[in-house]
């Protein structure tokens, strides 16, 4: 009966093991960034920097934006002429127009807010719990 019992525990154990294994396979990360990552053009010529990584999609932003959102939907986001500005956890996706479609920077938003501050202001949520302030003494006041 011991045997038997292993023999139930172990099957069950490797048929989690396929469903995490196919899971990861179909749907690629478990992040915004990996949702980009595995989905559009890497440009490296596009790069700022070492900050925000770029991508490019001949789909309007808009229409970029409609497929991360539907895959990951964002904290907060921001919609203007200059471009769509999505907001996650750790993550920023930034989607502008080009002439050959989009240009999605990738971008953590520590890095990402100071720079689009200009445009987003206070639609990304700031003060309302999310912070680019890094945590320790007097955070959060």
């Amino acid at each position: 009966m011991t045997y038997r019992r292993w023999f139930v525990v172990g099957a069950a154990f490797a048929v989690i093991g396929v469903l995490v294994a196919a899971f990861a396979i179909f749907y690629g990360n478990f992040s915004p960034r990996g949702y980009v990552e595995d989905r559009y053009t890497r440009a490296t010529s596009q790069d700022i920097g070492r900050d925000a990584i770029a991508y490019t999609s001949t789909k309007r932003p808009s229409e970029v934006a409609d497929e991360v959102t539907d895959a990951w939907k964002p904290a907060d986001q921001y919609v203007d002429g200059s471009g769509v500005y999505l907001r996650y956890d750790d993550d920023s996706v930034v989607i502008l127009p080009v002439a050959a479609g989009s240009l999605i920077l990738l971008e953590r938003v520590s890095t990402a807010y100071p720079r689009y501050h200009s445009t987003v202001g206070n639609s990304w949520g700031w003060g309302r719990g999310s912070s680019v302030r890094g945590g320790g003494p007097g955070s959060g006041k």
